[in-house]
């Protein structure tokens, strides 16, 4: 005998009717979804600096690398180098090369040895400023000091006694003690020391070279 529609209708409207009962997270399964995101922060930390590191010491190369060619500019516009007042043999620049992008940039006022040794203006290096010019990264301060990405003063070295080599600051392990370069320039790298000796120690090992 067939069923009547009705009743068919009528037994199975419980399965069909929509729960209001909405299920929540227990305490316990909030803090182990909170725990793995916690975990997986602290094994991505670590990969995101080692990045940021590599991107610091490629910008540092770079920059070493446009300082090295502005010099050289310079001598292939003047003929001499941009060398420090009253300087004898190598000439080095550190905290103050402001003194020497204040010349490459044509910012040093005329009558001034600085402004006289770019008479043209010629502008042979663009620098920005540092956001942050009480602690200058990535650019130059105020008064034109350039700043590598961790915050340490640039370090420029050039032929001024014009003998056809510059001494190299390392006594080992970045090349010979005399670079037949006319312009060597190198970053502390991150750690911020070291700087002499031999290039793979301890506190030189991250520092960046032009040359190398």
């Amino acid at each position: 005998k067939p069923v009547p529609p009705k009743m068919i209708r009528d037994n199975f409207q419980p399965m069909l009717r929509p729960s209001n009962q909405t299920r929540a997270f227990t305490l316990i399964e909030l803090l182990v979804v909170i725990s793995i995101i916690i975990i997986l922060v602290g094994l991505l930390f670590p990969a995101f600096k080692g990045v940021q590191d590599q991107a610091k010491r490629v910008q540092a190369k770079n920059d070493l690398t446009q300082l090295a060619t502005a010099v050289g500019n310079f001598y292939n516009e003047y003929g001499k180098y941009p060398v420090k007042q009253g300087s004898t043999g190598d000439c080095e620049y550190n905290t103050d090369n402001d003194q020497l992008l204040n010349v490459l940039r044509a910012v040093a006022a005329a009558g001034t040895y600085q402004g006289d040794l770019n008479p043209r203006k010629v502008q042979f290096i663009q620098v920005a400023t540092a956001k942050d010019t009480s602690s200058p990264k990535f650019g130059l301060n105020t008064t034109g000091v350039y700043f590598d990405p961790w915050g340490t003063a640039y370090r420029v070295k050039m032929d001024g006694d014009y003998d056809n080599v510059v001494g190299n600051p390392y006594s080992s392990n970045a090349g010979n003690t005399s670079l037949e370069l006319g312009t060597i320039a190198w970053s502390l790298g991150k750690d911020g020391t070291g700087g002499t000796g031999d290039k793979k120690t301890g506190t030189n090992d991250d520092d960046i070279l032009s040359w190398q």
